[in-house]
């Protein structure tokens, strides 16, 4: 019996675009009521959400019987770091601040079996195979991993071409925070330089056969970045979600103390 199909990656390989959102706030109760919102995917985020393997795990699980397919991102790209997600069930990764070919190639080594790469194989072990239920793991979790690299930063968009020459990379994620920040204008990803840094970078994206991917909670960015070929959007995030209704809510019953 074969791995199941990745639908996610499926998607994005058929051009179909993916609408997501951001779980920052590292509870599997949350999450599983993100699951049940009707986003495509959901990013469990280890990198800015206080997450370890075993929140990791437990929003995997709790997503598994939701519709909204799980992408964990990692805090940075070790290989013992993807390869304990990827036991415990994560078919998608998304790494941050990939800055050259050489580490985006290492990333793709992390993701594959020998003999071409260098992923452990203990998958007898694990959630990822249903606990050694799966007969064909081995042979066919290869073709079902999605590999997403975040391009961030001004070395990352001078590598960025030789970056999509690579097999094995899925998609490529333009990190506007970052990037705006790393070209001198911090908190305004929207300045004129950087949209148009991040337009034409998904436009290459796009060009090379891979999926160009963005987070953006303005929707004049979000469009424009749909224009440019954008597959996989997020468009929110659990935390920013929470704390503008909440703060909402307050002010609106503060202000009849008036």
């Amino acid at each position: 019996m074969p791995v199941p199909q990745n639908p996610f990656k499926k998607a994005l390989a058929a051009g179909n675009i993916q609408f997501g959102c951001w779980l920052g706030l590292a509870d599997p109760f949350s999450a599983e009521m993100m699951g049940q919102a009707g986003f495509d995917w959901l990013v469990v985020d280890g990198e800015h959400g206080p997450n370890d393997l075993r929140s990791i795990l437990a929003q995997l699980q709790v997503l598994a019987a939701t519709d909204a397919h799980p992408v964990v991102r990692l805090p940075v790209g070790e290989t013992y770091m993807l390869k304990q997600v990827l036991d415990v069930g994560a078919q998608t990764v998304l790494v941050p601040m990939v800055e050259s070919a050489d580490q985006a190639r290492q990333l793709v080594r992390d993701v594959t079996f020998p003999p071409h790469g260098d992923r452990g194989v203990g998958y007898a072990l694990t959630r990822a195979s249903r606990f050694a239920t799966i007969a064909d793991y081995g042979t066919t979790a290869d073709a079902q991993i999605c590999l997403l690299v975040q391009v961030e930063n001004r070395k990352g968009l001078a590598a960025l071409d030789d970056i999509l020459a690579l097999d094995g990379i899925d998609g490529v994620f333009i990190g506007p925070a970052d990037l705006a920040a790393d070209m001198g204008h911090m908190g305004n990803a929207e300045h004129p330089d950087v949209h148009t840094a991040i337009m034409d970078a998904l436009a290459r994206i796009k060009a090379a056969g891979k999926a160009p991917g963005i987070l953006s909670t303005r929707d004049g960015m979000t469009n424009d970045a749909i224009d440019a070929g954008a597959l996989f959007v997020a468009v929110g995030a659990d935390v920013l979600l929470l704390g503008q209704g909440a703060r909402a809510l307050a002010a609106k019953w503060q202000a009849t103390k008036a």
